[in-house]
């Protein structure tokens, strides 16, 4: 059996994919597909290559003798195609829930686009079932630990730790959003940060007047183009640099960039900020990305609840109300 041959290759900022070897009709169409996402839809390259191994193992060659319809004026079989897909599917039995769900998104954004374009009958994104993935709650700093954290910044005095840590609990910027700032994105005067996020789309931050003054005195100093200096930090140092301030803050848990986006939504919503305004801030497409964090909310209030409610306080009270 022939193997479909995809890679990636870094042709202009945003990335192409190209098609090395084509080995029938069916590859053809996944290539032009690529291409669709990424031109039209904006997909990032990371993405793409998600999108592409996926597709490169539900459809790892022609797909047999049948996979093409010949007195029809669509080019696949509906039934063919979904076969193989569903195959895929059991052979991703094994992988996480969160894995095959990206993994069957994958095939629906697939067979959604075959539909638009005529190449088959019917669209079969809605006959292909995504696994449910348990809602989990991510980690979040308490307020008396991101004090903890800002006591240990004050006595390191190092201002591209400061900066980093600002970005990324004073404005909720993703890791990746906060290491590519560049000097032209700020704008001094309205205390705004102009944001790359995913799938290449833009918006404005506003950081905390304090957070944004750690941001202006780096880049007052940064002597390159980007805040960081002559280019962006690499994602891994940028992790390291957060794992270790929480380690010298002797926090309880690991701490990680985006425990510090998730600790910066989770503050605002127990505040009272509106969901929707969350939303905008947080840079999510749908809303129901932010949904998670009420989930999250609720979760901390039944802890407070068990902590000073006399009934879960301790056994003394229990049993003094009940007596």
């Amino acid at each position: 059996m022939h193997c479909i041959k995809i890679f990636s290759q870094k042709l202009s900022h945003q990335g192409v994919f190209k098609l090395a070897k084509s080995t029938g009709q069916l590859q053809q169409e996944i290539a032009k597909y690529l291409k669709y996402m990424e031109n039209v839809n904006s997909s990032s390259p990371h993405t793409l290559r998600f999108y592409a191994l996926d597709l490169a193992q539900a459809f790892p060659g022609d797909g047999g003798p049948n996979i093409t319809t010949t007195r029809s004026k669509y080019k696949f079989k509906s039934e063919e195609i979904l076969k193989l897909a569903r195959n895929a599917q059991n052979g991703w039995a094994k992988l996480s829930p969160a894995s095959r769900n990206r993994k069957t998104s994958t095939l629906k954004s697939f067979f959604h686009w075959m539909y638009e374009q005529q190449l088959i009958d019917k669209d079969l994104a809605h006959q292909l079932v995504s696994p449910k993935v348990p809602q989990r709650i991510p980690h979040f700093l308490s307020v008396d630990e991101v004090l903890s954290v800002l006591k240990t910044l004050d006595q390191l005095k190092d201002k591209n730790l400061s900066a980093l840590f600002h970005l990324l609990y004073g404005g909720g910027l993703r890791i990746s959003e906060a290491i590519n700032i560049q000097i032209k994105d700020l704008d001094i005067s309205r205390g705004q940060i102009r944001v790359l996020g995913k799938g290449s789309k833009e918006r404005l931050v506003v950081l905390p007047k304090k957070s944004f003054q750690f941001v202006q005195r780096l880049a007052k100093s940064s002597g390159g183009d980007y805040l960081f200096g002559d280019q962006p930090i690499p994602q891994r140092k940028a992790y390291e640099m957060i794992r270790q301030l929480g380690v010298k803050s002797m926090l309880t848990h690991p701490l990680h960039p985006h425990a510090l986006r998730h600790s910066f939504a989770t503050h605002l919503l127990s505040s009272g900020a509106n969901l929707r305004v969350l939303q905008e801030l947080l840079g999510h497409q749908s809303l129901q990305a932010t949904q998670k964090y009420t989930h999250l909310g609720m979760d901390h209030l039944a802890r407070v609840m068990e902590k000073n409610h006399p009934l879960g306080r301790d056994k003394k009270a229990k049993s003094q109300l009940k007596s």
